[in-house]
């Protein structure tokens, strides 16, 4: 590591061409119903995981292909081997459809299993078990190859913010931003709701006219929302844990939720759960709820996530690592068994935020590498997607 661009880490090369830094094999449900009968095959064959979640039926139009973007995405994402897709049978999401493009898209291995063919859930559980069984097999059979930070995509965000987060940690993550997009590598930006009243500091930012127009299209957009439910956001104060941890307004935590950007230009702003087409600092537009915009950053094909927080929090991806970072040093030793990284040093003058951003890359080098998060460790498997429309 004498030189930025001799930063290296060991990842599994995927038939699409990009790389993993994990080697799940991923059960998939389709539908609500199928999540506990996921939860039981995962349970059984080491190696595999899933999620538990209420979508996959009574969604139409945009909302519906919204939760199949999605869906596809973490399929299709490089830290998965294989793919079992688990489905009911009557369900508006079907399996088939869902299986067949993360099959095209990839190229990797995909099966499909029905709760209603094969006569019920034990029935089920047992051959999902078996398929699943043979493809943990043959994932554990792929070799680790040397892979350049280029085909990293690292999603930053941030949950349970305090006064320290625009001080400390969230400069911090701009750095490693900074530093992922010199070497070749894709940041993503998200939390469009907590970007409100930073909006004309990214807008300036922004490549080209197009984008910028794009920077107040999604910030009006989400605040035409809040104002169909009768709230102006804009006003508002942030949650009851923001404001305890010292957060008095919506602009102060947006100024400070902006600072993981850090100070590239804005390459593009994406729908939810969309691949980025180019690399570099890209916006995706999501809400500010912490397992929503972690699953669409993932969907997008985020290998892995910075997530600083001020509060704690426990949140984890069932796919992606999930590196955790506190803003000051009281929270990192109360909340030890969840944080990864203390920023608190900047606050206390030990450490500069220039200092801990190369720490910050340090360990996503050795997190690509197979080091565990704390996420992982606990099987902190949080999966939620963002509902456009109501249910039908």
């Amino acid at each position: 590591m004498d030189k930025q661009n001799s930063i290296k880490f060991w990842g599994y090369r995927r038939p699409d061409g990009r790389v993993g830094v994990r080697n799940h094999v991923l059960i998939l449900p389709t539908i609500v119903c199928a999540t506990q009968t996921a939860r039981q095959i995962t349970e059984l064959v080491q190696g595999t995981v899933s999620m538990i979640h209420q979508h996959g039926c009574a969604q139409v139009g945009a909302d519906y292909e919204q939760t199949f973007r999605t869906y596809v995405g973490h399929g299709t994402n490089p830290n998965v081997y294989g793919v079992v897709v688990l489905g009911l049978g009557c369900e508006t999401h079907q399996a088939r459809k869902i299986a067949d493009e993360i099959a095209a898209q990839s190229g990797k291995p995909v099966e499909l299993v029905s709760i209603q063919e094969n006569g019920g859930t034990l029935s089920a559980i047992a051959n999902g078990a078996k398929v699943a069984a043979q493809m943990v097999q043959d994932a554990s059979a792929l070799m680790r190859e040397e892979c350049d930070f280029s085909e990293l995509i690292v999603a930053t965000e941030c949950g349970g913010s305090d006064a320290c987060s625009g001080l400390s940690a969230n400069p911090a993550v701009g750095v490693v931003s900074d530093l992922i997009v010199d070497l070749g590598g894709t940041s993503i930006l998200a939390e469009t709701t907590e970007l409100i009243g930073a909006e004309h500091l990214l807008a300036k930012r922004a490549v080209d006219d197009k984008v910028a127009k794009r920077v107040y299209e999604v910030i009006d957009a989400m605040e035409k929302r809040a104002f169909s439910m009768g709230i102006d956001i804009r006003t508002g104060n942030p949650s009851p844990g923001n404001i305890r941890g010292g957060l008095s307004s919506l602009e102060e935590k947006s100024l400070g939720a902006a600072n993981k950007s850090g100070t590239r230009p804005l390459q593009e702003l994406i729908d939810y759960a969309q691949r980025p087409s180019k690399k570099g600092l890209v916006w995706m537009d999501t809400p500010g709820h912490d397992i929503e915009q972690l699953s669409g950053m993932v969907a997008g094909g985020a290998q892995v996530v910075l997530f600083t927080s001020g509060r704690g929090t426990p949140t984890g991806s069932p796919i992606a690592p999930v590196i955790k970072i506190a803003t000051n040093s009281r929270m990192f030793e109360n909340m030890g068994d969840n944080m990864d990284v203390n920023a608190g040093t900047i606050i206390e003058g030990t450490e500069t935020i220039d200092s801990v951003g190369r720490r910050l890359l340090e360990e996503i080098r050795q997190v690509s590498n197979g080091k565990l998060t704390k996420s992982e460790i606990l099987k902190q498997h949080d999966f939620g997607i963002w509902r456009i429309g109501p249910t039908f």
